[in-house]
């Protein structure tokens, strides 16, 4: 069965479901939609972290993922999409850290038939980014995905070094500001220089050494250059069991959806 082009067999007794869930990051309530496979499982989970403000979600892979036998979670930040709280950068980081936590419960893996031991993290544009630093930061998480991955240390030292580049971000920031709250174009770049080094890609190295790491870059992304975003960390990952493409394709991989999914899917299925 190709989890591209076919539905699996049904199974009555633990039928695929795809439930409303919620979690709590920050004293506010994160809102997700979660993707159950047919079984009785307990099956591996996906957590999907979408870019800055979110408009492309990912949920085709989220369905993918599904028919493949994982279980994949798509939320919302704080201070997006209707969701409480402010968006930041930070809040980010800090949202997709809890929401890995929270699928560890017992009680939450039990009700959704989830394996909690063996999670994997992909991001997407921004979502690459904190895919990359939440799994930086927690030693269990089995895998991560990094697609058109959005390096916030290295453009924040282009922001520091040219005022006529910073200036750039802060309007490319605030036209994207809609589903937003709490924020601004200058907030965020000023939060970005703030962290500067400290959220570059690269340094991450040593703590993904001999994990699963899958990098995706984009010939045409006018957001996040491979040059600038992806070369520079398929050089420095060489000690991680790093798969990594350029395809020919816009920062939202819009033309190569397929592709990606069978991508994102069979290094899934490898590690």
């Amino acid at each position: 069965m190709d989890p591209l082009a076919a539905d699996p067999p049904p199974d009555p007794d633990f039928p695929a479901t795809t439930p409303a869930v919620t979690f709590v990051s920050g004293g506010e309530t994160l809102l997700g939609v979660l993707h159950v496979p047919a079984g009785r499982g307990p099956h591996p989970v996906v957590v999907l972290l979408h870019g800055f403000p979110g408009n492309e979600r990912n949920f085709d892979l989220a369905q993918v993922l599904r028919r493949a036998g994982f279980a994949s979670l798509v939320f919302h930040y704080r201070g997006s999409w209707g969701v409480g709280g402010t968006w930041s950068w930070a809040h980010v980081l800090e949202d997709a850290a809890a929401v890995l936590a929270a699928l560890r419960d017992p009680g939450f893996a039990a009700t959704h038939r989830l394996d909690p031991s063996r999670p994997a993290l992909v991001g997407h544009s921004l979502g690459g980014f904190a895919a990359l630093m939440t799994t930086a930061a927690d030693p269990s998480v089995a895998a991560v995905a990094s697609i058109a991955g959005f390096d916030f240390g290295a453009v924040a030292a282009l922001c520091r070094a040219d005022e006529d580049v910073r200036a750039a971000w802060v309007e490319a920031f605030d036209d994207s500001l809609g589903p937003l709250r709490g924020t601004s174009g200058d907030a965020l770049v000023a939060e970005m220089e703030a962290a500067g080094e400290s959220w570059r890609l690269a340094r991450l190295a040593p703590m993904l050494a001999h994990r699963p790491v899958l990098l995706v870059g984009a010939g045409r992304d006018a957001v996040s250059p491979h040059e600038l975003h992806h070369d520079p960390l398929v050089a420095a990952y060489a000690d991680a069991h790093l798969e990594h493409h350029v395809f020919a394709t816009d920062h939202a991989l819009s033309d190569h959806r397929v592709t990606l999914a069978r991508t994102v899917m069979g290094f899934l299925q490898r590690v």
